[in-house]
C-alpha cells in the first residue's frame, strides 16, 4: 500500500496587511463605512469635554459603544479608566490607548461646534473647557478600530484590549491605571500602541520617532531666603531678588556648559515671584522652573546641579538659610520600542505608500504613554497628520505659523485626520495580531 503525502499545511497568515488589501478591516472600504459615525461621535466628544480625572460622562459613552461591539467592559480602573477586551482565540494581546481628558482653555475656533463648557476645576475656580489636544479624534479614530476589529474577527486571533485612560493632561491617568492593576487584572498585553494627532503634519499623513519622542519633565520650586527691609537701606537687608537673579543666570550654564551639545536638555524658568512694592525688599522669592531631558543620567545631573547652584548663590550672596528646592509633577520620556517601531512603520507605509509616512524629530513635551513602557512592554506611539492639506501647503509657502495643541485656535481637519488615523491604527493591529490558520487535510491514494 502506497502512502503519499499530497499536502499538509500549517500556515500562519503572512504578516503584511497590504497582502490581502481588499478583505483587511483596514480596507478603504471598511474605513469609509465607519466614518460617518466616528464623525459624529467626535462632534459629541468635542462638544462635551471634560478635565481630568473628571471624565465621567466621556468614560461612559466609551464604554457603552465597546459594550455595543461585545467587548468586556471595566470601568472604574485607575478612578475612571475603561478597559474593554476582545478575546478571540489563542494567540497575541496587543493593547491600544486613547486618552479621556480636554484641556481648560475656552475655544475661540468658531466651529458650529465649539464647546462652550465651564466647569470648576480642582481649586474650585471657574474655567472654560476645550479639547486643545486632539483627545477626541483619538477617541473617535479608537473606536472606529474597535469597531472594524470587532467585526473581521475571522481574520485575526489573540485578544484586543482597549483602554481608554483618564487624565494625561495632568501626567496622572496611566500610573493610577497601573497601580489598579491593568496589567494584573486584565490580560497583559505584548504591546501597546497609541497615536497622537499633530498641529505640524498635513491630514493624510503620518509621522514616527524611533527612540526617544517625549521628554523627561520635572517641576521645580526654588524658594530663595534673604533678610527684608527699605529698598533705601539695603545695607541693613539681605536681598533675596537679586539672589535670585544671580540663580537664574547660573542655571543657563547647566545645559550650556555642563551637558554634551548632543544631549538634548531644557531648563526654564517660567515665573518668579517676590516683592510686593517698589521701596521693599521681600523676605523671599519664589522661582518656579520646568526641567526636560531625554536620558535618565541627563536627568539625575540636571536636577543635582540645579541643587547645587541655588544653593551656592545663596550662600555667597549671604543669605540667612539654604534655599527650598522642591520636585513635583515629574513624567518620564517615552521611548519607542526600536523593533516595534520598525514593525509599525513597515506596515504603515505598506498601508499608506512611503510618501504618506515621515520620520519627525523628538519633542521636549510630556506624554505619560511612558508609564507602560516602564512597566516592561515593548511601546510605540505614532503621529497622525491633523492640518488641512491646504491650509499646510499655504503655511509652509508663507511662513505663517499655524494654531498649535493646546491653543484655544487648535481644530483638526476631522474627516481626513480621522480616516487615516482609523486606518492606520487597525492595520497596525491587524498585523500585530495573530491570523487564522489555514489547515489542509491529508489525502489518500
Amino acid at each position: 500500500m502506497r502512502l503519499r503525502l499530497l499536502l499538509i499545511l500549517l500556515l500562519l497568515a503572512a504578516p503584511s496587511v497590504a497582502a490581502d488589501a481588499d478583505k483587511s478591516p483596514a480596507s478603504a472600504a471598511a474605513v469609509k463605512a465607519v466614518l460617518p459615525n466616528m464623525e459624529n461621535l467626535y462632534t459629541d466628544l468635542h462638544q462635551h469635554p471634560e478635565l481630568s480625572f473628571h471624565e465621567q460622562r466621556t468614560a461612559a459613552t466609551l464604554a457603552d459603544g465597546l459594550r455595543k461591539l461585545g467587548f468586556d467592559v471595566t470601568m472604574g480602573v485607575g478612578k475612571l479608566g475603561v478597559v474593554g477586551v476582545l478575546k478571540n482565540g489563542a494567540g497575541p494581546t496587543v493593547m491600544l490607548r486613547t486618552e479621556l481628558d480636554a484641556l481648560p482653555v475656552k475655544e475661540q475656533t468658531g466651529l458650529p461646534y465649539a464647546s462652550r463648557v465651564t466647569t470648576h476645576d480642582d481649586a474650585g475656580t471657574e474655567v472654560p473647557v476645550m479639547h486643545a489636544c486632539g483627545h477626541d479624534v483619538h477617541m473617535s479614530a479608537w473606536m472606529g478600530t474597535a469597531t472594524l476589529l470587532s467585526k473581521a474577527r475571522d481574520q485575526w486571533r489573540g485578544t484586543l484590549v482597549l483602554i481608554g485612560q483618564p487624565a494625561e493632561e495632568t501626567v496622572g491617568g496611566a500610573a493610577a491605571m497601573l497601580k489598579d492593576g491593568l496589567f494584573a487584572r486584565f490580560p497583559n498585553p505584548d504591546y501597546v500602541i497609541a497615536i497622537h494627532d499633530a498641529s505640524d503634519l498635513p491630514a493624510g499623513t503620518v509621522g514616527y520617532t524611533p527612540g526617544y519622542s517625549h521628554a523627561n519633565v520635572d517641576a521645580v520650586d526654588v524658594t530663595i531666603y534673604g533678610k527684608g527691609g527699605h529698598g533705601a537701606m539695603p545695607q541693613t537687608t539681605v536681598d533675596p531678588i537679586v539672589m535670585a537673579a544671580r540663580t537664574i543666570l547660573s542655571l543657563q550654564t547647566i545645559v550650556s556648559r555642563e551637558l554634551d551639545p548632543r544631549d538634548p536638555a531644557v531648563i526654564t524658568v517660567g515665573s518668579i515671584h517676590g516683592g510686593t512694592k517698589h521701596n521693599i525688599i521681600p523676605d523671599t522669592v519664589h522661582l518656579q522652573l520646568t526641567v526636560r531631558s531625554y536620558k535618565s543620567e541627563t536627568r539625575k545631573h540636571l536636577l543635582s546641579s540645579i541643587q547645587r547652584i541655588a544653593k551656592a548663590e545663596s550662600e555667597a550672596g549671604g543669605a540667612p538659610k539654604p534655599p527650598l528646592v522642591e520636585f513635583s509633577d515629574a513624567s518620564d520620556s517615552v521611548y519607542n520600542d526600536p523593533k516595534l517601531t520598525e514593525r509599525v512603520v513597515s506596515v504603515l507605509r505598506r498601508r499608506l505608500g512611503d510618501d504618506k509616512v515621515v520620520e519627525m524629530p523628538p519633542k521636549m513635551v510630556a506624554e505619560d504613554f511612558s508609564e507602560y513602557g516602564k512597566a516592561g512592554v515593548p511601546i510605540m506611539m505614532f503621529f497622525v497628520g491633523a492640518v488641512n492639506p491646504a491650509k499646510y501647503q499655504q503655511a509652509k509657502a508663507s511662513g505663517a505659523r499655524l494654531p498649535s495643541l493646546h491653543s484655544s485656535q487648535f481644530a483638526p481637519d476631522v474627516k481626513p485626520t480621522l480616516e487615516t488615523a482609523i486606518e492606520a491604527e487597525t492595520a497596525v493591529l491587524f498585523d500585530l495580531l495573530g491570523k487564522p490558520l489555514i489547515c489542509l487535510k491529508l489525502t489518500k491514494s
